[in-house]
């Protein structure tokens, strides 16, 4: 696209800036840029903006967390420093700040979660189109993003037909691959590959992963929760991360918070050497000595399930799963059990299908961008939300960098239409 003539007088009331994508990146970039004088017009497949929004919002909308900042920063793992880079001038805190301007309250949950008020997204994504409008934004739903035409204009398929738009500049925020029912199928790929951007291949984050388990445990433990559990998993330099939390059986294998959490390097060990090893503390709270001390605990005529229920409060999925994962001889051998209640492998043989994960890896490579998210290959459009080629935990952490990338993607919009200069920060 052609840089704006550095002379052109009243450049804010002129500039357009096309948003392809009305997700929390694409609707958080055209508040900076409408609030800045830019005509936004923004573009979604969909019938209606912010669905993937609504729907992760339907258990309690979790915002954001409220941790301090190292801990938070560490949840996007390698891309640790970018994201923290684009944190930087609103993170956690001015999101909930932010959220307090459209007259949502929030507060702080026991997990140290950040919600809104009454747990839900509907009432803030309301509110928040309300002042997109009043600023001036223009909504076009039902448009399908086609790439450029000949004259590097935007193509769109629409219910009235192929239609090309003509911009100064324009925002890409199209999702990652995950829950393509709600517009984030991953079709951009192709498009931006014929434009010469290097794309890492969109992987599942945030998923379950499948177990072969018998049909015995199957039929009898689907869907039944692990409660207050920890789990472990080597990461590639031999180094263990251990997380503690909860999870679910299912059919195919194993879901869950806890799990999700630990859902990169269990991938990565996947693709490294099929199947990966996942280790389960069944009494996280418990030393390894007082497990075999209860143990060896005399049971006289008792079962081994009503043992382990009694002297260690095991039952229901947990020794089912217990028994699921140890062998006929190690369940007699109380050395080996108790090493199997505090450190139980779990051989996880493939991920589920990204279209069933929470939210996918992979994408536009911070490498094939500036410090603004502008693509190099092609100048003047603009990268922002879950495109991109980062990842991070359940818990208010995709959110918030999805929020901030499309504040530093407008921002970036901005210089690039000459624009520097006027006020970016009332938006915050």
């Amino acid at each position: 696209m052609p840089h704006p003539a550095t002379d052109q007088k009243n450049v804010a009331n002129v500039a357009t800036v096309a948003i392809v994508g009305g997700g929390p990146a694409g609707l958080m970039a055209a508040e900076v840029l409408a609030l800045n004088g830019v005509q936004v017009d923004l573009y979604d497949a969909m019938p209606s903006v912010g669905r993937k929004f609504l729907l992760a919002g339907k258990g309690g909308m979790n915002i954001t967390h409220s941790e301090d900042i190292d801990g938070f920063l560490s949840r996007y793992g390698t891309r640790r420093n970018e994201i923290a880079a684009m944190l930087q001038d609103f993170g956690p805190n001015q999101l909930r700040a932010w959220i307090h301007g459209l007259d949502i309250d929030t507060f702080v949950g026991s997990s140290g979660r950040v919600f809104p008020a009454d747990m839900k997204a509907a009432p803030l994504l309301r509110a928040w189109l309300h002042r997109l409008r009043e600023a001036g934004v223009r909504f076009h739903m039902r448009h399908r993003w086609q790439g450029w035409d000949a004259d590097d204009n935007l193509r769109f398929t629409t219910p009235d037909g192929e239609i090309s738009v003509t911009s100064s500049a324009s925002i890409l925020a199209l999702g990652g691959g995950s829950w393509a029912r709600l517009g984030s199928d991953g079709a951009w790929m192709a498009l931006l590959r014929e434009r010469g951007v290097e794309l890492a291949p969109l992987q599942p984050a945030n998923c379950g992963f499948d177990v072969d388990w018998s049909e015995h445990f199957r039929s009898r433990t689907a869907g039944e929760p692990l409660k207050t559990i920890a789990a472990t998993v080597m990461l590639s330099d031999g180094t263990p991360l251990r997380r503690q939390g909860e999870c679910i059986i299912t059919e195919t294998g194993i879901e869950g918070g806890l799990i999700y959490a630990l859902s990169a390097p269990l991938r990565d060990a996947i693709t490294l050497a099929a199947p990966a090893t996942l280790y389960l503390d069944l009494l996280p709270d418990w030393m390894p000595s007082r497990v075999l001390s209860e143990l060896q605990h005399p049971r006289g005529a008792r079962s081994m399930s009503s043992h382990l229920q009694s002297r260690l409060k095991l039952k229901g999925a947990k020794a089912a799963l217990l028994r699921e994962c140890t062998s006929a001889e190690d369940f007699q051998d109380m050395h080996k059990l108790a090493h199997a209640i505090k450190e139980l492998p779990i051989r996880l043989r493939a991920a589920r299908p990204i279209d069933e994960a929470i939210s996918s890896a992979g994408g536009v490579p911070f490498e094939a961008m500036n410090d603004d998210l502008m693509l190099h290959p092609v100048p003047g459009v603009f990268c922002a939300g879950e495109m991109l080629d980062w990842e991070a935990p359940t818990g208010g952490y995709l959110l918030t960098a999805c929020f901030a990338s499309g504040r530093v993607a407008a921002q970036g919009a901005l210089r690039w239409l000459n624009l520097s200069s006027i006020d970016t920060e009332k938006t915050s």
